[in-house]
Order: structure tokens, then C-alpha cells, then sequence
């Protein structure tokens, strides 16, 4: 189990969560002054307050809250996110409004997950060519329906 040190950049800041004993994700909350509205189409970033020192080979995921994105349509702009392992600002989280109606976040409202995941670095080599497979140079749609 990796060790992940939080730093609480604000009073008011909510150290993450699992919900349940299975979880996969840590809730995460807004930190703000005062709620924020968006309006349909609207995005904007949210704070955390936190600061996370996540070890070497370990990535966090932002991920939505598929509670939020169903009733709402508030989701992610660039989900998944990437928190990397040496990042040490504050956590901002990406949200976006898809839904019809405006969507208030309030300090404290769970807007996101995060889940702590390790990470390969690859060696990449330029070649001349690749090798052949069956699949080939077929782009979108290409495997079937």
C-alpha cells in the first residue's frame, strides 16, 4: 500500500476519503469561500486545498463522481486527470457543467475521486519500421462495431 502525505494549504480543506472499505476512489471536496454557480456549458477550475506528495511510480487519476455526472451532467473536462508523483501545488480539479440547468458547488461538495495508481515509464526508441499485426494501420471503427 503506498504512503501518500497530504498537506492542508487551508483551514477549511477536507483530507480525502474512501466511502466504502472497496473503494477504488478518495472523495475529493471543494474548497472554497463562497458556492460557485455553472452555468450549462460552463467550466471552471475548483480547488482543493490540498497538496499531495504521492511516492515515485505512483500517479493520482481524477476522475468524475459518476453520482454528480448523472444527475447533474457536471463532470470533468480533461477526465481523466493527471496528479503527478511530483507535483506539490495545489490540487485544482477541472469541472465542467454538460447538464440544463445551472449547478451550485458549495464548500465542502464532493466534486471529484482520485485513484492512486502506479505508473510505467516507457524507453521509447525511434525505428524504421514497425512490426506488422492484424490489425495494421486500421484507425477508428476499424476492429468492429
Amino acid at each position: 500500500m503506498p504512503r501518500v502525505e497530504i498537506k492542508k494549504l487551508r483551514p477549511d480543506a477536507v483530507i480525502p476519503q474512501y466511502a466504502t472499505a472497496q473503494a477504488a476512489g478518495l472523495d475529493l471536496c471543494a474548497a472554497l469561500d463562497a458556492p460557485v454557480v455553472l452555468k450549462p456549458g460552463e467550466r471552471t477550475a475548483i480547488d482543493t486545498g490540498l497538496a499531495f506528495a504521492l511516492p515515485p511510480g505512483f500517479e493520482g487519476q481524477l476522475r468524475p463522481r459518476s453520482g454528480l455526472a448523472r444527475k447533474n451532467g457536471v463532470t470533468l473536462v480533461n477526465s481523466p486527470g493527471t496528479l503527478d508523483a511530483d507535483f506539490r501545488g495545489s490540487l485544482m480539479i477541472l469541472v465542467i457543467n454538460h447538464g440544463a440547468e445551472p449547478f451550485e458547488i458549495r464548500p465542502g461538495d464532493r466534486i471529484a475521486q482520485m485513484v492512486i495508481a502506479p505508473v510505467a515509464q516507457a524507453e521509447l526508441v525511434e525505428v524504421a519500421e514497425l512490426g506488422d499485426t492484424a490489425r495494421g494501420a486500421g484507425g477508428f471503427g476499424s476492429t468492429g462495431r
